[in-house]
């Protein structure tokens, strides 16, 4: 522990964590073993890390939510393991009582990325620099966020989806596929992402029929639906359920209705 650093009595520290100059851990914040962080990080209060986190310089985490209506609450941002968090980057802890703003293990936070309160972010997800996810956003394992790309409050980026950067996101990103522009709209399978997950070439063939028939046939969301059902493949009958699933509508392909299902 650096001697410079603020540390709160009622602030609970795993084993081998490594605190810089000048930072600030408050009360009723759990760091796990092995964490390390940065000069001049703020941890604000009910925030909570696993073990073996880097925390680099000039990043908050648990600050209060951005939102004209939030009332002071116990409210949370909890984290696991093996994240890295680069410098400048600020998560937002939930805008209600008892409720968590989450990211799970081993995803990698670009410098000056921001994740607002209510957000869910899965596991092993990069958010590259300046990339921001407004409230209540949720994204999938292995997810790919480029910089500078804004996520609009309650969209959805699926798993394995790629987004482009700089787009502008105000519906939900398609699993397995990238999205890019703005307005971002789908733009192909995310064939990169893809190959290094492992997905084997049958089940890549599969997705990319899944999305010729519900962005490219004609066939009308209702009817391109119908046909995925029929499918035998696991990966096509998540794309076909996120969709099913869509409040706000997905990014479609130029020039197609991308309302919403529901």
């Amino acid at each position: 522990m650096h001697p410079t650093a603020a540390i709160d009595p009622d602030a609970s520290l795993g084993t081998g964590v490594d605190i810089g100059p000048y930072a600030v851990i408050e009360a009723d914040v759990v760091i796990g073993d092995r964490c390390r962080i940065g000069a001049h990080t703020v941890i604000k209060r009910h925030t909570r890390l696993g073990a073996e986190n880097a925390v680099h310089e000039h990043v908050v985490l648990g600050g209060a939510p951005q939102h004209l209506s939030f009332t002071p609450c116990t409210s949370y941002v909890k984290i696991g393991a093996g994240n890295v968090i680069r410098e400048g980057v600020t998560v937002h802890r939930a805008l209600h009582q008892g409720a968590a703003t989450r990211i799970g293990d081993d995803n990698y936070l670009m410098a000056y990325a921001h994740v607002a309160h209510d957000c869910h972010v899965g596991h092993s997800v990069l958010i590259a620099n300046n990339a921001m996810l407004g409230g209540h956003v949720e994204v999938g394992e292995r997810a790919f966020v480029s910089g500078g790309a804004g996520i609009h409050q309650f969209c959805r980026v699926g798993r394995l989806a790629m987004v482009g950067f700089n787009s502008k996101v105000t519906q939900d990103c398609l699993p397995f596929v990238t999205t890019d522009g703005v307005p971002a709209r789908a733009r192909g399978l995310n064939t990169v992402g893809l190959k290094r997950a492992g997905i084997p070439p049958e089940e890549r063939q599969a997705l990319r029929r899944a999305y010729r028939l519900l962005l490219r046939s004609g066939l009308g969301l209702e009817n391109a639906l119908q046909r995925l059902r029929e499918s035998e493949s696991a990966l096509v009958a998540e794309l076909a359920a996120f969709v099913e699933s869509s409040t706000r509508g997905i990014c479609r392909k130029p020039g197609l209705e991308h309302r919403s299902h529901k």
